[in-house]
C-alpha cells in the first residue's frame, strides 16, 4: 500500500487542520493509502527511509518543499527504488511547480493516480553543519547562498511571505565574496548578492531563478546574481519571477556537474540554503546524480 507522510506543522500548521479534507480528496481520487505523521524536523526523512525499506513502492509527501526534500532524502538514503509523489500543502511549492503539479489537492491527487513516472536527477551537497561537523544531504530543487538565506531566516522567524521578506532584506543586504569552481575549471572569484546551484527551476516562493533548468540533463544550472543596488533589485524582481533575468549583465549562468563554493575570506561564515532549509554553511561541494529518483509527474 502507498504511504503518505504528512507534515501537520507545514504552512504554519494549516496542513494539520486541513488533513481530513486532504485525506478525503486523496482517497476519492487516488485510492487506499496509509498515513504517517511527522512530529519534528527530520521525521519525514526517517519515516520515508523506513517505509522504503519495508517495501513501500510509492511514498507521497504531504507538505511544503522542506517535507518533499526530506522524503526524497529518506528514499535515497534507503537504497531502495521507491517512487516519490507530492500532495502539495505548505509554504513555497517550488519543486512541484517545476514538475507542473497543480497546487489544488484534488487535482494533485489525480496526478498521483494517473500521472506518469520519470527518473530525475538529484543534487548531493557536502557542507559544514551547525555543529561544525561535515555533513551531506540530497536536494531535488535549488541550493543557494547569499541573500536567500537571510530571506528564509526572516520568513521562518516573522511568518511573512517570501516577497515581503525579499523586500525587507534587500534594503540592508550586503553582497558575499565567494570562490567558485565549476567541474575542473579554474577558481572564479565572485561578488554576488546570491548564488544558486539549481537542479529545478524555481525557488523562493515562485522565483523562476533557473528558467532553463532540466531535471533530466545531468547538469546543474549555476546562476549568480551580481552586486545589484537595492533599487535595481526591486525593479528587476519581476524579471526574476518571470525567468527573464538571465540576459541581464549582472547575472551569470553556467552548466556544471560539480560545483565547489567557499567564502573568499576564511573568517567570514556564509550560510547555505538547501531546498528552502538552512542546514549549515560553506564550504560546500555540489554533485549531480543523474536519474537517481523516480517521481510521479503530471502527464
Amino acid at each position: 500500500m502507498s504511504v503518505v507522510i504528512v507534515n501537520p506543522a507545514s504552512a504554519g500548521g494549516s496542513t494539520g487542520e486541513a488533513w481530513p479534507q486532504l485525506a478525503s480528496e486523496l482517497r476519492s481520487q487516488f485510492g487506499a493509502f496509509r498515513p504517517v505523521f511527522t512530529k519534528r524536523r527530520g521525521d519525514a526523512a526517517a519515516l520515508a527511509a523506513e517505509a522504503a525499506r519495508k517495501g513501500a513502492k510509492f511514498i507521497i509527501a504531504c507538505g511544503g518543499d522542506g517535507t518533499v526534500s526530506e522524503v526524497a532524502n529518506g528514499i535515497l538514503s534507503s537504497g531502495k527504488d521507491a517512487e516519490l509523489g507530492i500532495l502539495p500543502s505548505g509554504t513555497g511549492g517550488d519543486f512541484r511547480r517545476t514538475l507542473e503539479i497543480p497546487s489544488q489537492s484534488r487535482a494533485a491527487a489525480r496526478v498521483l493516480n494517473s500521472g506518469r513516472t520519470v527518473r530525475i536527477d538529484v543534487g548531493r551537497v557536502s557542507f559544514i553543519d551547525h555543529n561544525g561537523a561535515e555533513a551531506m544531504r540530497y536536494f531535488v530543487g535549488v541550493a543557494s547562498c547569499g541573500m536567500s538565506t537571510k530571506v528564509i531566516e526572516r520568513v521562518k522567524a516573522e511568518k511573512i511571505s517570501f516577497a515581503n521578506s525579499l523586500l525587507q532584506t534587500a534594503i540592508r543586504n550586503e553582497p558575499v565574496r565567494l570562490v567558485v569552481q565549476l567541474d575542473d575549471s579554474h577558481d572564479r572569484h565572485l561578488v554576488v548578492l546570491n548564488l544558486c546551484v539549481a537542479n529545478a527551476r524555481y525557488f523562493g516562493g515562485g522565483m523562476k531563478i533557473a528558467p532553463d533548468a532540466k531535471l533530466t540533463d545531468g547538469k546543474f544550472d549555476v546562476v549568480g546574481v551580481g552586486d545589484l543596488s537595492a533599487l535595481k533589485l526591486f525593479t528587476s524582481a519581476p524579471r526574476v519571477y518571470l525567468g527573464s533575468h538571465l540576459s541581464m549583465p549582472e547575472v551569470s549562468h553556467a552548466l556544471a556537474r560539480k560545483v565547489t563554493v567557499r567564502s573568499s575570506d576564511r573568517e567570514t561564515e556564509v550560510a547555505l540554503e538547501v531546498d528552502g532549509e538552512l542546514p549549515g554553511r560553506l564550504p560546500a561541494t555540489f554533485q549531480i546524480i543523474p536519474e537517481a529518483l523516480r517521481v510521479r509527474v503530471n502527464c
